[in-house]
């Protein structure tokens, strides 16, 4: 017995080991194709992770989604806490993550989705799901291309139900100017235990 469970514990720790290596081949590799659109080279902390998450009423969460997942770093701790019954859609213009989610995370609440989040209203739309209680976005709102930060802020905006928030964690505090005006009260903090340290907003929507 005690043979098997040492074997079975080594065997974990091997496959652990390699889907890591596999992980961080995928997001350099992601990073070195789309630098702009995933805007670091180290994936988050498991302390900043951990902030951000912090808020989040997961015994009532039944839609989250989550932008630009890469390798998904947030997307497996993310479903580790949210409920059997919910839903998880993650949207990335990359397809080479979303194959990666596919292929890595065995969950049928995982939806992987290749498409831009301006058009997460249409996403939803097309696999009739409804409103998201949270959204979950680290995309580099500072080097995006004009205008294309205010969209994704209406659009979240509208995507989001009342009482639900848009978290988001950057590298530069610009990410306020696209949330702050379609959002009804924006939490900020601030995490240094990460590569490199980040801001982290909490942009509400008021219950109806």
């Amino acid at each position: 017995m005690q043979a098997t469970s040492a074997r079975a514990l080594k065997e974990r720790r091997r496959l652990a080991r390699r889907r890591g290596g596999s992980e961080r081949l995928a997001f350099l590799r992601g990073f070195f194709k789309h630098p702009v659109m995933v805007g670091s080279v180290i994936p988050s902390s498991r302390r900043l992770i951990d902030k951000m998450l912090g808020p989040v009423d997961w015994p009532n969460t039944k839609l989250f989604v989550e932008y630009g997942p890469g390798v998904g770093t947030f997307t497996r701790i993310i479903l580790e806490r949210l409920p059997e019954d919910a839903k998880l859609v993650t949207i990335d213009t990359n397809p080479e993550f979303t194959a990666f989610l596919k292929e890595s995370i065995d969950d049928p609440r995982l939806v992987a989705v290749t498409a831009s989040a301006a058009d997460v209203e249409k996403v939803l739309a097309d696999r009739g799901l409804g409103k998201a209680d949270y959204v979950l976005s680290g995309l580099p709102f500072s080097t995006l291309p004009p205008g294309v930060g205010d969209e994704i802020g209406a659009a979240t905006s509208r995507a989001i139900r009342p009482g639900g928030a848009f978290l988001v964690y950057q590298f530069s505090p610009k990410v306020r100017d696209f949330i702050a005006p379609v959002f009804d009260r924006l939490d900020r903090g601030f995490e240094w235990v990460n590569v490199p340290p980040a801001t982290l907003f909490w942009a509400w929507k008021n219950e109806a």
